[in-house]
């Protein structure tokens, strides 16, 4: 127990000096919450931290104040009418740290005359609180598995199908497969080769001339004629005449005795 008063203390002894320490800050200074006003130089020299407050005055009316996110303030988006403040005199205590960024949603006063500001709130001495530890859940090996919640259930994953054979030993016969026989296939019918043209044998005609054969030996005929006794025996080769010789003749006696 003395612990926990102990703790407290320790808390309230860091933090009651930084919310003594906050500041109020008037946007825009003497000029308020208006524009054609440059807040980014107004807020450039400025350090925000946990526990302060921003105050915007204006003419109530006239203005009003959104607190919006990085895209709604650089395309001047106006949220809905139920989300500003337009009391004239709108205080904004910096509870978070971070990038806040806050813009005027009176007509085109955001667009048109850069009525938004934007700035970035830090912690107090530049220190952050601790951050939440997590806890690990670590199975462990001899747990028991957790029974699984009932969901819808879930399709099981198809299996690949092996085809049913019949393990033989090497000395036996092949294998018998539970598979169907496989179709006999089929010759392909082809049409029949047209037949080449044959040409017929020559037919004699009746009115063509028969023609006769000539045998090797001559067919004398009982009706031929005998053949002439007068005529002449066949010429056989004539015999060798004798070669002449010249004759022998005396010489004639010269017409010269003195010769």
């Amino acid at each position: 127990m003395a612990s926990n008063k102990l703790l407290m203390l320790s808390v309230v002894a860091i933090f009651l000096p930084a919310m003594a320490m906050a500041t109020d800050y008037i946007v825009g200074d003497d000029s308020g919450w208006t524009i054609n006003f440059d807040y980014q130089a107004w807020a450039k020299d400025k350090v925000f931290y946990l526990g302060d407050k921003l105050v915007f005055q204006y003419p109530k009316g006239y203005h009003n104040v959104f607190k919006v996110n990085g895209t709604a303030f650089k395309n001047c988006d106006i949220p809905p009418a139920n989300q500003a403040l337009s009391s004239g005199n709108d205080t904004v205590v910096l509870n978070t740290p971070g990038r806040k960024w806050y813009i005027c949603g009176v007509s085109n006063h955001c667009s048109a005359y850069a009525q938004k500001l934007f700035i970035t709130v830090q912690y107090q001495y530049g220190w952050a609180p601790a951050p939440t530890p997590q806890i690990l859940q670590v199975s462990q090996p001899w747990a028991p598995t957790p029974a699984p919640t009932p969901s819808s259930p879930s399709k099981p994953a198809p299996t690949a199908s092996v085809p049913d054979t019949i393990v033989t030993d090497p000395w036996a016969s092949s294998p018998i497969s539970s598979s169907p026989p496989l179709p006999t296939p089929i010759a392909p019918s082809w049409p029949p080769a047209p037949s080449l043209p044959t040409t017929p044998a020559p037919t004699r005609e009746p009115w063509a001339p028969t023609t006769l054969s000539v045998p090797e030996t001559t067919v004398t005929d009982p009706w031929a004629p005998a053949p002439a006794p007068w005529a002449p025996s066949p010429i056989s080769s004539p015999p060798s005449l004798p070669t002449p010789t010249a004759a022998s003749w005396p010489p004639a006696p010269s017409p010269y005795p003195w010769i």
